[in-house]
């Protein structure tokens, strides 16, 4: 019976997240942009990984992409598999806590440097698992986030 199980279950996507963290905590959050699934609900930016990346180059890459940014070090942090109806995704989350460049917003979304608890609201699924943590780290009694 658990083989059945086992064939039914999607492969997960691998997807690097980048953490970004400044000096005082705060930490990134953007909105997924418009046409995309989850249009408006706040993330940790990344993208999946191609063929042949590590997850570092896949953040470096998206990052770069995505808010015209050129990071450091990424330091490895959690994985975590989530299920959304659209796709299972694989969840790479590593820290970056140093970056060069303008942030540019070049597929039209918002940005926002946040701390416990986040304002910006919808909150992606994948992005609860990261504010626990946080809390956890920090020492943080409450709501991280806004239900929906």
């Amino acid at each position: 019976m658990a083989e059945a199980a086992a064939s039914t279950e999607r492969t997960p996507v691998d997807v690097a997240v980048g953490v970004l963290l400044q000096s005082d905590g705060r930490f990134l959050l953007t909105s997924r942009p418009e046409g995309k699934v989850y249009a408006g609900y706040w993330e940790f930016p990344g993208g999946k990984l191609e063929a042949g990346e590590t997850v570092e180059d896949a953040l470096r890459r998206e990052l770069q992409e995505e808010l015209g940014i050129t990071i450091g070090p990424a330091e490895p942090w959690k994985i975590e598999v989530v299920d959304y109806p659209h796709a299972r995704v694989r969840l790479h989350f590593c820290k970056v806590r140093a970056w060069e460049g303008d942030f540019q917003m070049r597929e039209r979304q918002a940005m926002a440097w946040q701390t416990l608890p986040v304002q910006v609201f919808p909150v992606l699924p994948g992005t609860v698992p990261v504010l626990q943590w946080f809390a956890r780290e920090r020492d943080f009694a409450g709501a991280t986030h806004r239900a929906t």
